[in-house]
């Protein structure tokens, strides 16, 4: 007899199917002697939408909400950019798992989806959607290398027994499209003049976007305050000098200057004495094993023009080529039992390095601890070597490699040493400092070439006389917060306002629990998702590096009245609860009843709210209605039969005053991802024909291609969206 096995993704089947010796291909599987294996594409099924649940949903009308389904339900999903139309390929492959688990040589299937939440449910809802009564097991791994598919099929579960992580996963679901349905259609009706992309309003969405405001207001309130600071030199009687800080009750910023003026005219030309020499040995350890946001972190820091969602597309190709193991971890440290794992694979990649004499296994505490991982390790490489990575994928998998590494390299030593001088003036209270710092032994900085500022003490003892022979006021400003990058966005997400420094070698105990148990903005799968949509949507921006809010971004945290939503320890919270579901320590109803009650007293804030706009879009006409008779009618509105105009930044129907929302927008972002714009004539054909052809689309690999476009209109909403469809 068989047993069928569903994989996540086609890529991940394939390794799976080479493991296990399953080598026949067929059509949306392969076969072997033991086992069947296909897959999915993600999530093959969605939610209904609201309409196909009640009928009075297909409009938007503010009556209609808060509209919560009495029963969840599922269908294939849609096509992406027509969500009136089934995707066909998503259809086939879930007749075609269904038509497999049905064979009466199956008697069984096995589930092995990513072992997180999202991956617990992609299969789950598959298997529920097609009433499977098969028995049902889990593989549950962190790498899909050959040697661990075949050892964890040796050690499957029951899949009943994931039921809590299952439950996890659809009360994320099941909270967000509540929230996101009824919250972003109040909020698009209640606060939106004109039409287009309707106001988005998100669980996680909303605290990440207050985070980035409460910095831009740090900012912008910022008043700098003006210090000084009084600096020596000094010159040794062999002649040498060296300079010093004047430090006064551990303090050596002074906000009076003439205090300063009147110390510097006391010890101009005067005799000092080295009192203190103080030198010590201290030992740096490597950061810690990435996790996915500090990975995230270090990569879009360090390289140009990348973005924490790259980072993790990347980082999952990697795992997909079973070169990495699970990226999409929270966990800085390995499971104790990975220890034999983690030496095999150290003399992997060790080899022909040429610090590779340096590099030696050991079980230190601060690599391999129970207490520091939940559910998934920290990012390593795997015994399977890559050849010929992309460039992208190199930048990635060496940081990897490399952060591995440094974990079994000698700790680095430098020296601190600090020089003490005091003035022989009684009226001078305090005395002045020099700091001095030498990298003793590099260790593991060579393996990234990390660069030490070395400055060398000078070499003079204590009771030695000195002359001060130059003695200067500086003067300088306190300087504001840094604007939020990636890198600083993702640690406050991850650690909910908590704050550490990620070179950190021993992490703040309450803030690594914080992280472990889920108290966090999103998870880190999503989290770079959710930045990517603030900048989607509208609400932030980039300059370089830095994010900062638009305008749109502003007013809606300054005017929705739904200010739970911008609570950070609210949404950290119920985060943390959806990881107790997970655990089995919360029950999934009582999480989405308080869900539910929270939606309905937010639409209930928001009809009792007073009318502001908070995003106003421009119309057709730009405010030139006297010159209206004088543009070129393009065509007939799709929706209404009014004349449709070009405007500044789009061409829109002229009807908008009565509601009509047919617009195309010129920076139309479907249509920039496939490198083209509407153009006037383009436009004047879609009207007339309906649809229009185009060979110059460029895919994301870079290669044109040609197709045929038309604009449709969503069958839940009045919005409209691009339906390509190919000649052949």
């Amino acid at each position: 007899m068989l047993k069928v096995i569903i994989a996540e993704k086609p890529s991940v089947a394939k390794n799976i199917a080479d493991a296990v010796n399953s080598k026949t291909r067929k059509d949306g599987y392969y076969e072997g002697a033991e086992y069947i294996v296909t897959w999915a594409f993600g999530h093959l099924l969605e939610l209904f939408d609201a309409k196909e649940y009640d009928e009075r949903m297909r409009s938007w009308r503010m009556e209609n909400y808060p509209f919560i389904p009495d029963e969840f339900k599922y269908r294939v999903k849609s096509e992406s950019h027509n969500r009136g139309k089934t995707d066909e390929g998503a259809k086939k492959q879930i007749n075609t798992i269904s038509q497999l688990i049905s064979r009466e040589d199956v008697n069984g299937v096995i589930s092995a989806c990513d072992y997180d939440r999202e991956g617990q449910i992609i299969g789950d809802i598959i298997l529920e959607y097609l009433e499977v009564k098969k028995q049902v097991q889990r593989l549950l791994l962190n790498e899909w290398t050959p040697a661990e598919v075949t050892e964890g099929l040796g050690k499957l579960i029951l899949n009943e027994k994931m039921n809590p992580l299952r439950d996890a996963g659809i009360s994320r679901q099941w909270a967000d499209w509540v929230i996101g349905i009824n919250l972003t259609s109040a909020a698009t009706l209640k606060y939106q003049r004109g039409s287009g992309m309707p106001l988005n309003i998100g669980r996680v969405l909303l605290p990440t976007l207050k985070i980035i405001y409460d910095r831009d207001k740090e900012i912008e309130n910022f008043i700098p305050e003006e210090f000084h600071k009084l600096n020596a030199v000094f010159r040794a009687e062999d002649g040498s000098e060296y300079e010093g800080v004047y430090t006064q009750e551990n303090e050596d910023k002074f906000p009076v200057k003439d205090n300063l003026e009147n110390l510097q005219k006391l010890i101009t030309g005067k005799e000092g004495t080295v009192t203190e020499r103080i030198v010590e040995n201290k030992r740096e350890y490597p950061p810690s094993l990435f996790n996915l946001s500090n990975l995230q972190g270090h990569v879009t820091s360090k390289f140009k023009g990348w973005t924490s969602d790259k980072v993790l597309k990347i980082a999952q190709d990697l795992y997909e080529k079973k070169f990495i193991t699970y990226p999409r971890t929270s966990s800085m440290a390995l499971e104790e039992s990975l220890m034999e794992k983690a030496a095999k694979v150290l003399n992997l990649v060790k080899k022909d390095l040429p610090y590779e004499n340096e590099i030696k296994f050991t079980d230190s505490k601060r690599v391999f601890d129970n207490s520091k991982v939940e559910s998934h390790s920290a990012i390593i490489p795997t015994y399977v070597l890559p050849r010929n990575l992309s460039p992208d994928e190199k930048i990635v998998y060496e940081a990897v490699k490399n952060r591995f590494l440094m974990q079994f390299m000698p700790v680095a030593e430098h020296e601190e040493g600090t020089i003490i001088t005091k003035i022989s003036v009684q009226e001078v209270p305090g005395s002045f400092l020099t700091k001095g710092r030498i990298q003793l032994v590099k260790d593991w900085k060579i393996v990234e070439n990390i660069q030490s500022k070395d400055k060398m003490l000078p070499s003079i003892h204590v009771g030695d006389k000195v002359l001060t022979r130059k003695v200067s006021i500086e003067t300088k400003g306190t300087q504001p917060p840094k604007r939020h990058t990636e890198k600083t966005l993702l640690r406050v997400m991850e650690t909910c306002g908590k704050k550490y420094k990620e070179d950190d070698s021993e992490m703040d105990q309450e803030i690594m629990q914080a992280i472990l148990s889920g108290f966090s903005i999103g998870t880190p799968a999503t989290r770079a998702e959710t930045i990517k949509k603030l900048k989607t949507v509208g609400y932030i921006d980039m300059k370089g590096k830095n994010i900062f809010t638009t305008e749109m971004g502003n007013r809606l945290v300054e005017l929705f009245p739904v200010k739970e939503l911008f609570d950070l320890e609210y949404t950290g919270r119920l985060e943390k609860t959806l990881s107790e579901i997970g655990k089995g320590t919360i029950l999934k109803s009582e999480f989405l009843e308080e869900i539910y009650e929270f939606t309905r007293s937010a639409i209930d804030k928001i009809k009792k709210d007073e009318f502001h706009v908070i995003n106003e879009l421009e119309t057709v006409d730009s405010g030139d209605e006297k010159n209206l008779e004088t543009r070129e009618i393009l065509g007939k509105c799709p929706m209404c039969g009014s004349d449709v105009l070009e405007g500044e930044k789009g061409y829109g129907c002229t009807n908008w005053k009565a509601g009509c929302r047919f617009t195309i927008w010129k920076n139309d972002k479907f249509l920039a991802s496939l490198k083209v714009r509407p153009t006037k004539e383009v436009v004047k054909k879609l009207l007339e024909n309906g649809t229009v052809y185009g060979s110059q689309f460029t895919s994301k690999k870079g290669t044109k291609f040609a197709a045929y476009l038309s604009y449709v209109k969503n069958e839940d909403n009045d919005y409209f969206s691009w339906k390509m469809k190919f000649e052949n």
